[in-house]
């Protein structure tokens, strides 16, 4: 049987990917594929993009490596603006032009599956839908769209963004999110039930095993890989980072740092998280 490591948002973590990396290594495992937002956040980016170039066989897009390489001709709000110019000045022209030409969708067969990769959702690389949305918008996640290979609706869907690892089965059809593996997160957080933060602040990757590019259906596994790493060490080098506190706060305490952005789309949504 084949095994596939898929890994997604490193955000420029540099100690997490790096033991994702050994990890992946030390289990024998010679395919990678990567489902984007290599950059973005942490201050590595630069050598977080050069690792993903040398070890993975399948890069995507994420929102936040098209966001930082592509040129706007829009008005930034002053914290964009600064962000926008900082993530810019950690990388090369050279991976900036690799960021910006990466391909938005990949799939294949495993054991008789149509797996669909993406980073978010087949229509837009930056649509949010977590794993306690409606089985509406689950569904959305294995149609095909303009941005995808087939016109064939996907059997097993594997996207990142959302940064929390999950499992979900809807119409004999199988959704998963990698989690993230440089910045990862829970939103949904109570102080009067929340557990050890470090259940959520681990690189986080997925393992599928399976018979690659076969279509007669057979065993088909998938492995949540979850990795503590040295978070301070992390820390101690984004000492020029300009959102330093947001990304602390993210990396060691698990928290989203826009969650008052997060929770307007809940609402839409009528997800109320008051209740949760």
């Amino acid at each position: 049987m084949d095994k596939i490591a898929i890994i997604s948002d490193i955000h420029g973590n540099l100690e997490a990917l790096k033991v994702v990396l050994s990890d992946i290594k030390r289990r024998g495992i010679n395919t990678i594929y990567c489902l984007g937002d290599i950059v973005g956040k942490g201050t590595h980016q630069e050598e977080c993009v050069n690792l993903i170039k040398e070890n993975c066989q399948i890069v995507l897009l994420g929102n936040n490596d098209e966001y930082f390489s592509r040129t706007w001709d829009h008005e930034f709000s002053e914290i964009e603006e600064k962000r926008y110019k900082w993530c810019r000045s950690k990388l090369s022209s050279d991976n900036l032009k690799y960021l910006l030409n990466l391909p938005f969708c990949y799939e294949f067969y495993l054991s008789g599956r149509l797996v669909r990769l993406f980073h978010a959702h087949p229509d837009l690389n930056y649509k949010f839908i977590g794993n306690i949305d409606t089985i509406e918008r689950l569904y959305e996640l294995f149609l095909p769209s303009d941005n995808t290979i087939s016109q064939d609706k996907a059997d097993l869907v594997v996207y990142g963004h959302i940064h929390t690892p999950f499992l979900q089965r809807i119409y004999n059809r199988t959704i998963i999110n990698t989690g993230s593996v440089g910045n990862a997160i829970d939103v949904f957080r109570n102080p009067d039930k929340d557990a050890n933060v470090l259940n959520t602040t681990v690189a986080n990757y997925l393992i599928l095993t399976g018979y690659l590019n076969s279509k007669e259906m057979s065993e088909l596994n998938y492995e949540f890989i979850n990795l503590p790493y040295d978070i301070d060490k992390e820390l101690s080098d984004n000492f020029d980072n300009i959102e330093k506190e947001a990304y602390f706060n993210e990396i060691k305490n698990g928290k989203y740092r826009d969650m008052e952005k997060l929770n307007d789309s809940f609402e839409i949504r009528g997800i109320n998280k008051s209740k949760i």
